[in-house]
């Protein structure tokens, strides 16, 4: 990352007192909350371990927006984190899935076609003949049926069928949902919001202590077995809740299981924000989710994914309602500090008006607007644990690594409208 290093210093180089001046005047405030703040120039410090400069640059956040510097008694500045592989390792949900799959916790759907409305024929037909089709209601023996949890499994992960064949098709909005990030909390339809907390326990509990890059058996298949958090974000989480920022999570996953990993790091479920599913009379989970920005309950037309993140972080946390909430906001209604590692994350992360941090898992378009930097503003991080291998050749931001909302690609623009140039990987 040599060449990284030297444009920003240069950059720096470049910057002024007038920038911080900037930074300090474009702090986002949030609603008004129990203050953890630290006494005025009191700021916590940073002492783990980043590249590039990074934990220099966040310290420098806290010092100049931070209440715990400016004395500020007013609404807190707003830190949002994306969860999977960016707070911890590995993925939450997909943890919590295996373990449910091992441990005969999904119940059998009446009709796996009312688990999507974009489910295929295909992906239905695999399920049926993988999983049974009676009892319904009933525990699936998962445990003992590997095609099944293999089916389930391979659907969640990649879209498609064991066999390969696409598992849902039709039209959605690429930028307001994903298929199989939306099929989830429909898996565990039948069971109460706490049951599905006392699944995520137990997983979080068996990936906590497996061996980092450990696997386990699922279905005729090895997974991940271990997530760790990474004590780099934790330090900075706490960090920030000490100088007197509201910190929130912003997930693609399931509510219920984001919640019970965040309360290690501080971050209550008034905090955590993913994917919420409606209950019914009797408290158990339905097919249908809660919606944002005008959409109402849905079959997962609307999550908090892309553009969804933006719209949940506009609702929930600054209250801004209908059709407003999909909007990018004016800058005191938005997060001082944004952190992600993919392209589910760019558009929240790209709204934070102070630092935007980007663990470095190559996924375009985030990373176009990353490496491009055009406001000085981003932070490229190589994951803390196990890092990817650089890859070979450029990011294709001057033609298809912006997603469109019908799935096809186009140019990464810059907030003037001008193209993004194809950026070093």
């Amino acid at each position: 990352m040599g060449h990284l290093k030297r444009r920003r210093l240069l950059l720096r180089a470049a910057r002024t007192l007038a920038a911080v001046t900037a930074l300090v005047a474009a702090a986002a405030p949030a609603p008004a909350a129990p203050r953890e703040a630290a006494p005025a120039g009191d700021c916590p410090r940073l002492s783990g371990k980043w590249a590039d400069g990074n934990r220099e640059r966040l310290q420098r956040l806290i010092d100049t927006v931070g209440p715990c510097a400016t004395g500020h008694r007013g609404a807190r500045p707003v830190a949002v984190f994306d969860w999977d592989n960016t707070l911890v390792k590995n993925d939450v949900t997909d943890a919590t899935l295996s373990w449910a799959l091992r441990h005969d916790r999904l119940r059998r759907p009446a009709d796996w076609s009312d688990t999507s409305p974009w489910l295929t024929p295909a992906a239905e037909g695999a399920l049926r003949a993988a999983c049974g089709r009676k009892p319904a209601g009933g525990a699936m023996p998962t445990s003992a049926m590997p095609a099944c949890a293999d089916e389930i499994s391979l659907i969640r992960e990649t879209g498609r069928t064991a066999a390969g064949v696409r598992a849902f098709a039709g039209s959605w909005n690429h930028r307001r949902t994903v298929p199989q990030y939306a099929w989830v909390p429909r898996l565990f339809a039948g069971l109460t919001e706490q049951e599905v907390r006392e699944v995520a326990a137990a997983a979080r509990e068996e990936a906590l202590a497996a061996p980092v890059g450990s696997t386990v058996r699922l279905g005729t298949r090895s997974v991940p077995a271990y997530v760790r958090y990474y004590e780099q974000q934790r330090e900075l989480v706490a960090a920030l809740r000490r100088a007197g920022f509201a910190v929130h999570v912003v997930s693609a996953g399931f509510e219920p299981v984001t919640e019970v990993w965040s309360r290690a790091l501080g971050v209550d479920a008034r905090h955590t924000v993913a994917i919420r599913a409606v209950t019914d009379a009797r408290g158990r989970i339905t097919m249908d989710a809660e919606g944002c920005g005008g959409v109402g309950v849905n079959r997962g037309e609307a999550i908090p994914y892309v553009e969804g993140k933006r719209c949940w972080i506009n609702e929930r946390i600054y209250g801004v309602r209908g059709a407003a909430a999909w909007q990018r906001q004016r800058p005191a209604r938005r997060p001082a500090l944004g952190a992600g590692d993919a392209d589910t994350d760019v558009t929240f992360v790209g709204d934070a008006t102070g630092l935007r941090v980007v663990l470095d898992r190559h996924k375009p378009e985030i990373m176009c607007r990353a490496l491009d930097d055009a406001d000085g503003r981003w932070l490229v991080q190589p994951m803390f644990l196990e890092p990817l291998a650089p890859p070979r050749g450029r990011y294709p931001c001057s033609t298809t690594a912006f997603t469109l909302p019908d799935g096809s690609g186009a140019p990464v623009r810059r907030d003037d409208g001008t193209v993004i140039p194809d950026q070093p990987r």
